[in-house]
């Protein structure tokens, strides 16, 4: 953001008012904070971002982990899985197990989690197109290990939204898409409802209370900045996903109270330190006000704007790596001093590889200096009051109602993707952003200044070849001692109940327990539902 001033005085706030504008922590419109305390009375969650090889090689991960201090999970995906695929796909060869865990299978997920106590531990796990699968995997892996799906806490990010806008892991069509969306939340919302995207009751096979701990969809601002957009372009797409998403939930006859509690954010933190601050500020303030005036929302859990922080991957170097970890630390402290409920800090080795542990462990030991030996934790909200905190907080929200104004005009949110609005205006960002790298208007120390020609001496993580081959080995065994009559019982169940407009979740959940795989469940609706071809975007 390009600031003409320098200073910032009294007369940058006009029209401001405490009670309205900011208010106190806790307090609508949560400006300052969604809980009166904060940190001082408990800290963000702690949750690294991992996933390697197979699932055993993860679940060492975890453990390490946890045992020296993390407070939370969270479940890095490989490609084929993110895509939907097997790892014995032909789609799948060489990418097994190479950006994150390979997950075909409940056998794969009791392994991940196996000695990991799910009743004692929240996961959060980055996936969308196939996120109700992993979701069942995960209500499945619980149950074996004799855990309730009420005692689960979690998150799935499922939001394919900004998956057509920025990150492009789709399987099936728009409205496809959001018709699981919203299946899901109607079956682990505390209401139990009836509901898809078109509207039909679904309520059978479904009970009250399956998973009213878990977070169903993590609306994220993240992939959209590592796609190239600005602070202000993150703020408005992301939240304009979250409204769609409401909207959706609503037009499929479900209580906005009933499932809007239960959804989370998840957001970059990137270089301009106090513009971080100030994006995240807004982003609760223009949350709590929409959801209380414009969708009447009467719970006061449905305003609060709950969001996860990972620092910027796209900010890092492969020149000078060490420097990344000063470049993470005032990003995580950004993310604290904005309010954030959970923090993933990078390792210095995310631009060469997958995190070594020497690494991960010194991204965490960030986040521990900055909650035990900063002090910022002591009181809440020490920015607020500042003269150009608050007014790059009202510019931030003013940018992003001029943002929610356009996208209306061009008829919501999947009309936009569909003229490619979103595609544009990231792309336009990403190429200006990159000319003011090659013109040296911006620095980055070790990149375009401060240049340093030796080539970084640090360990990396290599995932061998072995991995891909034992993977496709247990795949394969599985198929042969399952009951293969079972498997093909619930699959046809499963691409009736998309055909019928049943709701999906209990059926899938069916198939899981048979060991049908995640390429299987996929190919299932993908029969159904087709798949989605991005038509060609010019700007």
């Amino acid at each position: 953001m390009t600031e003409d001033k320098i200073i910032y005085k009294p007369e940058d706030l006009s029209d401001f008012s405490y009670e309205r504008d900011l208010n106190n922590p806790g307090e609508f419109p949560f400006t300052r904070g969604i809980h009166p305390d904060m940190y001082s009375g408990q800290l963000w969650t702690m949750r690294q971002f991992s996933g390697f090889g197979t699932a055993k090689d993860t679940n060492k991960r975890y453990k390490f982990l946890l045992g020296h201090g993390q407070t939370g999970l969270s479940v890095a995906f490989d490609l084929p899985t993110i895509m939907g695929y097997d790892s014995d796909h032909e789609r799948a060869k060489g990418e097994v197990g190479k950006c994150g865990v390979a997950i075909c299978s409940l056998e794969n997920m009791e392994t991940l989690f196996s000695g990991i106590p799910l009743d004692k531990v929240s996961t959060s796990m980055t996936i969308n197109a196939p996120a109700s699968i992993m979701l069942a995997f995960y209500i499945a892996a619980g149950e074996k290990q004799g855990v309730s799906s009420d005692k689960l806490r979690g998150t799935i990010q499922n939001d394919i939204l900004k998956e057509y806008i920025a990150q492009k892991s789709w399987i099936f069509p728009p409205k496809e898409s959001m018709r699981i969306i919203t299946d899901i939340m109607a079956f682990c919302s505390a209401g139990g409802g009836s509901a898809s995207g078109t509207g039909s009751p679904k309520g059978d096979c479904i009970r009250k209370d399956n998973v009213p701990q878990w977070n169903t969809i993590s609306i994220s601002g993240y992939h959209i900045r590592e796609a190239g957009s600005t602070a202000i372009q993150e703020l408005a797409f992301t939240l304009a996903d979250g409204m769609a998403y409401v909207e959706a939930g609503m037009a499929a006859g479900l209580d906005v109270d009933e499932f809007a509690p239960r959804l989370s954010f998840f957001f970059n933190s990137h270089l301009d330190f106090f513009e971080e601050i100030a994006k995240y500020r807004a982003a609760r303030r223009i949350w709590a006000r929409y959801m209380k005036e414009k969708c009447k929302a009467k719970d006061r859990r449905s305003w609060l704007l709950r969001f996860h922080t990972q620092t910027a991957g796209c900010s890092l170097t492969a020149q000078q790596p060490e420097n990344n970890i000063v470049r993470t630390a005032f990003q995580g402290l950004s993310a604290v001093l904005g309010g954030t409920q959970s923090l993933h800090t990078n390792s210095m080795d995310e631009t060469l590889a997958l995190p070594s542990e020497h690494a991960v462990t010194i991204a965490l030991r960030t986040q521990q200096i900055i909650a035990y030996e900063s002090g910022v934790t002591k009181t809440v909200d020490p920015v607020g009051g500042s003269y150009y905190i608050e007014h790059l907080t009202n510019k931030l929200e003013q940018e992003a109602e001029e943002y929610f104004k356009k996208i209306a005009e061009l008829g919501g949110v999947i009309k936009a993707i569909e003229q490619g609005f979103f595609q544009r205006e990231i792309s336009k960002s990403a190429y200006q952003y990159q000319q003011e790298i090659e013109s040296k208007k911006r620095i980055i120390v070790g990149v375009n200044d401060f240049i340093d020609d030796k080539e970084p001496d640090i360990e990396l993580l290599k995932i061998p070849k072995k991995v891909e081959i034992e993977q496709c080995r247990q795949l394969k065994r599985l198929r042969q001692r399952r009951d293969n009559l079972k498997v093909k019982q619930t699959l046809a169940e499963i691409r009736n109940a998309a055909k019928v407009n049943k709701n999906l979740m209990p059926h899938i959940i069916n198939a899981v327990k048979c060991y049908a795989t995640l390429g299987e469940i996929i190919q299932a609706l993908r029969e159904e539902f087709g798949e989605y071809r991005e038509p060609p975007i010019y700007w």
